[in-house]
């Protein structure tokens, strides 16, 4: 879309190397991916050209006149794009729209582990561990952080030769997925897409922790207040807050940042039974602690953090899906999540 901004902003991601948590800093071994997805989108820096895995239902290299809305659905910390994949093309059909005029794409932030098991080319992205889930560049391919990523894919689909009646993007993430998009709706600027009259969307579905812009964080009662950092001293660092914030969005203040942020259409979503506090999957870091004992808790905790901060109305829904513990496919299938996703009417839970 010619943008100069995104182009921009890429090159920073890509030379910036994350201030992340020491948390961060030393990936545990993960179990490799069953499939790496087969597609490809080219990555371009100044430090060289990279792949990067993805699938797409259509053609994306060819144009697409039909298209006008683009869903981009990202995995957990499973990294099985595949499944989640699959689970878009669900959602799609519970939706009934007509798959000609909406695009899914399922990116693959893929593991050095998933790389040396499937003997995968040496250009292929790939991170250590799920820092993706940071924003954390890559350690393979070429130096590019997964938020660069998905400014690529913003991209591809703003370009008007490609998708000319393309109106709306929705990012959609279940888990680590969903931290992803959260830290990424910080991030991102949303500007040039206006200007091409694209409405971008945001389902942040069951994260283990947010990013917050100050140092307050939920109380025993879960409303906001000072946090003692003499129990927890990285409480506030990135991802968690605000403090040694990476390069690319360390121009702004905590402050501009949020200003932005609370403007993005995001629908947080939570499972009912999703509060279990000895989940393996659960983030249990006293930082995330800090932002309370299980995922429920700490999306309740982190939308009236929002909601108090910002009482003059924000752009963002929460909801409770009954009865749903940690599981992704009902989530993104959920009647919440297809309104949002699709604009299939109201969300009711």
């Amino acid at each position: 879309m010619g943008s100069n901004v995104l182009r921009q902003l890429t090159v920073a991601l890509a030379a910036s190397a994350l201030a992340v948590a020491p948390a961060f800093a030393q990936a545990r071994p993960v179990r490799p991916v069953s499939v790496i997805a087969d597609a490809r989108m080219p990555v371009v820096t100044p430090q060289g050209h990279a792949q990067f895995p993805l699938y797409v239902s259509a053609d994306w290299n060819a144009p697409q006149p039909g298209v006008q809305r683009a869903v981009v659905i990202v995995h957990g910390r499973l990294r099985n794009a595949d499944t989640y994949f699959r689970t878009a093309q669900h959602a799609r059909e519970l939706a009934g729209v007509d798959p000609a005029n909406t695009l899914l794409v399922a990116p693959q932030f893929l593991a050095t582990d998933d790389v040396r098991a499937h003997d995968a080319p040496d250009d292929l992205l790939s991170w250590r561990g799920n820092a993706w889930m940071a924003g954390s560049n890559a350690t393979s391919g070429v130096p590019v952080s997964s938020y660069a990523v998905l400014d690529d894919i913003a991209r591809r689909l703003a370009d008007r030769r490609r998708f000319p009646n393309l109106k709306t993007i929705v990012f959609a993430g279940h888990s680590g997925g969903a931290q992803l998009l959260q830290r990424y709706a910080i991030a991102f600027h949303a500007d040039e897409l206006a200007a091409e009259g694209i409405d971008v969307r945001f389902v942040v579905a069951s994260p283990s922790s947010y990013a917050y812009f100050d140092a307050q964080r939920p109380d025993a009662n879960g409303a906001p207040s000072a946090f003692d950092a003499s129990r927890c001293a990285d409480f506030n660092r990135w991802k968690y807050g605000m403090e040694h914030r990476p390069a690319f969005i360390a121009d702004r203040t905590p402050a501009q940042l949020e200003a932005d942020y609370v403007k993005r259409r995001i629908v947080y979503l939570a499972g009912g039974n999703d509060v279990d506090p000895a989940s393996t999957s659960l983030d249990k870091t006293c930082a995330a602690q800090a932002q309370g004992a299980q995922r429920v808790a700490r999306a309740q905790g982190f939308y009236r953090y929002l909601q108090t901060r910002h009482p003059e109305g924000l752009n963002q829904t929460f909801h409770i899906v009954p009865g749903v513990g940690h599981d992704g496919a009902r989530m993104l299938t959920s009647s919440c999540a297809l309104a949002t996703m699709f604009d299939t009417g109201n969300c009711g839970g």
